[in-house]
């Protein structure tokens, strides 16, 4: 079990994957910091994304703290960034500036996003593998405090840009070492044989690496500030084996480039990707047990490179907000189906119909990725059956939870609380099938708060000019 010493547990917690505040009260009942769900579901309708405020900004403060305790004691300092692509609205990134965080963003969207909800452009990171000339206009107009360059084109791009307005723009590059790690082939971003990144190693024939090209490419550019080097190596990671791998590999870098052109950089950014719980019994990665490692690293790296161990920023999103996010559905249609299993079995399998699916939630059909659900409204008496919990979108795919037990006497009616959906839910939501996309609502202290309205079917028209 994850050690929750960094917040204070509601009495009553659910456990893992749950929020730190949702319990269940005397009749049964899910409450999300003391707000009862049917309660929420009648005020705001369902589908909702729902947000613990407290557990969202317990996490956040046990990074920051975890990670500059650990670089302090190496003579060092962390800076963190929340990573917006997670989860992104005026309210969470307003939250996350308060408790310390940067933003990390990844659009001319997130840009705007950001700094609407009065995040300075000096705290705000700015990525992307293809930025427009518009969106790194934006992002050196609004003073961003990094812009983290993905090729070499693009360095001419933000430098002529940044001459133009009279700046010197902060960036920092981009590399891939070869190390990778996460839980599906889409979300590892650090192989090399993808589009971020720049190879720390040269092809056959080459005098230096796309990343060393980079590097000094940079430094020529009088309207540039070569601030650092950048690693992102996947998501939903629970190994710090990985992270600490890479840290070593950017680590020898930064040392290769200050042998070479007496230039030691400032940071290394060791990106994101943290894993959380999704399922009961997954234990999600410790932020005291990353940091530590990480700083070790970056400690006997630099010791044995003879360099002072530089400034380290990480880039946490959904081992912010994924767990302190459920997701709340209504049940609508249930149909019973006999199966012939291929071993030769016969059994039943209950199919329930809620009412989002697939353009709420994209990441069970895009990645298989697996989630938990319980009955949330109440607690069922009967035996359980094995049930499969499904979207009403036309896709036969539209599958949200492949198997789970479920109470028999559950009904049409019944609200049912889907765990750790607060990464990835909203930000990959889509309008399929002209679904509007459901509202983003916040509890803390007995009292909710709409961060982001249910969109309507008139938004939707609203940009049809036929």
């Amino acid at each position: 079990m994850f050690e929750h010493n960094w917040r204070e547990v509601a009495a009553g917690w659910l456990g893992e994957p749950w929020p730190a505040n949702l319990t269940r009260n005397a009749a049964g009942e899910m409450e999300l910091a003391g707000v009862p769900v049917t309660q929420i579901a009648g005020e705001y309708g369902t589908p909702i994304y729902l947000i613990d405020k407290g557990d969202f900004l317990g996490r956040a403060a046990a990074y920051r703290e975890a990670f500059e305790s650990a670089f302090n004691a190496i003579g060092s300092e962390a800076s963190l960034y929340y990573a917006g692509k997670a989860n992104l609205n005026k309210s969470l990134a307003r939250w996350a500036h308060e408790v310390g965080l940067g933003v990390d963003t990844a659009s001319g969207g997130e840009l705007a996003t950001a700094l609407a909800a009065g995040v300075p452009g000096a705290k705000i990171g700015f990525h992307g593998n293809n930025k427009s000339l518009g969106e790194i206009t934006a992002a050196v107009k609004a003073g961003v405090g990094q812009i983290i360059v993905d090729s070499l084109g693009e360095i001419d791009q933000v430098a002529e840009v940044a001459a133009d307005l009279g700046v010197v723009q902060p960036v920092l590059v981009r590399v891939t070492t070869g190390v990778h790690a996460g839980a599906h082939e889409y979300i590892s971003t650090a192989h090399e044989d993808q589009k971020f990144g720049l190879s720390i190693h040269a092809a056959p024939g080459a005098h230096d690496s796309p990343a060393m090209e980079a590097l000094a490419k940079v430094l020529d550019k009088p309207s540039l500030k070569l601030l650092g080097l950048h690693s992102h190596i996947g998501s939903q990671i629970l190994d710090p084996a990985g992270f600490v791998a890479a840290a070593g590999a950017v680590a020898q870098l930064r040392a290769e480039l200050y042998r070479r052109r007496g230039v030691l950089v400032e940071e290394l950014d060791l990106g994101g990707g943290f894993g959380i719980a999704y399922l009961p019994g997954d234990v999600p990665i410790d932020p005291g047990v990353a940091a530590k490692a990480l700083a070790t690293t970056i400690a006997d790296t630099s010791a044995a490179l003879g360099t002072p161990p530089p400034r380290v920023a990480i880039e946490p999103g959904r081992s912010l907000i994924g767990g302190a996010g459920i997701t709340l559905y209504q049940v609508g249609t249930i149909k019973p189906v006999t199966v012939h299993g291929k071993d030769g079995s016969i059994f039943t399998r209950v199919y329930v119909s809620v009412d989002g699916g697939m353009s709420d939630n994209i990441r069970p059909i895009l990645y298989g990725a697996q989630y938990h659900v319980e009955l949330a409204n109440r607690v069922g008496t009967a035996e359980t059956q094995l049930c499969r919990i499904v979207g009403k979108h036309c896709e036969s795919g539209d599958i949200l939870v492949p198997q789970v037990r479920l109470p028999s006497d559950l009904k049409a009616g019944d609200l049912i609380a889907m765990a750790a959906t607060g990464a990835y839910g909203r930000s990959m939501a889509s309008n399929y099938n002209m679904l509007p996309k459901p509202p983003v609502v916040a509890a803390a202290d007995g009292e909710t708060q709409l961060l982001v309205r249910r969109e309507t079917v008139e938004d939707m028209l609203a940009l049809d000019q036929g």
